[in-house]
């Protein structure tokens, strides 16, 4: 009985996470869901899905969620830095920001599906204003909202993650979320830095 009820358990994850792209990937049919909330509402369908559940669960999906929105967004702000800007210095931190998040990313993604979370998988609506905000501006103007984004985006970013590896639940998760806080650390030195060359250059 045991093996059968784990077996629909995992039947009916598998379904609903499929839900997340099927939403995601219908742009030209309809408005699509926004990402960020199509992974939320498949993370509360699994939760009401099962018999028993901790609570916490859906606490430690939002880390994860928090934390594929956030490299969805460096991605694609990155990106748009390199095909506007001639500043060598936002250059170089975006090529760390697409190469270390989407190394990121990729840490990410197994595990929420080892622990049934969905993720987003395009920007979400946050990140979307973000991007189109930027890609309005030109120059010095560019440069210095980027790094003024990078900044804001990873000292956010920390306080979440911080906060998973003191309080998330899931073992593998507070790890995780331990694991990143380096790196993104690392990643707010290099914002604040590029912040600061900017304003004082003429």
């Amino acid at each position: 009985m045991n093996l059968i009820l784990k077996s629909a358990k995992a039947l009916f994850a598998i379904t609903i996470f499929s839900m997340v792209f099927t939403v995601t990937s219908c742009k030209q049919e309809a408005k699509p869901e926004d990402s960020k909330e199509a992974a939320e509402d498949v993370n509360e369908a699994v939760k009401e899905s099962r018999d028993s559940i901790n609570d916490s669960r859906e606490d430690d999906s939002k880390y994860l969620v928090a934390a594929a929105e956030t490299d969805l967004a460096e991605i694609e702000l990155a990106k748009l830095a390199l095909a506007k800007t001639k500043n060598a210095g936002v250059k170089d931190l975006a090529k760390m920001m697409i190469d270390q998040h989407t190394k990121a990313s990729e840490k990410l993604k197994p595990l929420a599906a080892s622990k049934e979370i969905a993720l987003p998988v395009a920007l979400t609506k946050d990140g979307q204003d973000m991007f189109d905000d930027l890609n309005k501006k030109a120059g010095k103007e560019f440069d210095e909202s980027y790094a003024d984004m990078m900044v804001k985006g990873h000292e956010d970013a920390i306080s979440k993650i911080k906060d998973a590896s003191e309080n998330a639940k899931d073992a593998q998760i507070k790890q995780w979320a331990a694991d990143m806080l380096p790196t993104l650390n690392t990643h707010l030195e290099h914002s604040k830095m590029l912040q600061d060359q900017i304003k004082k250059s003429k």
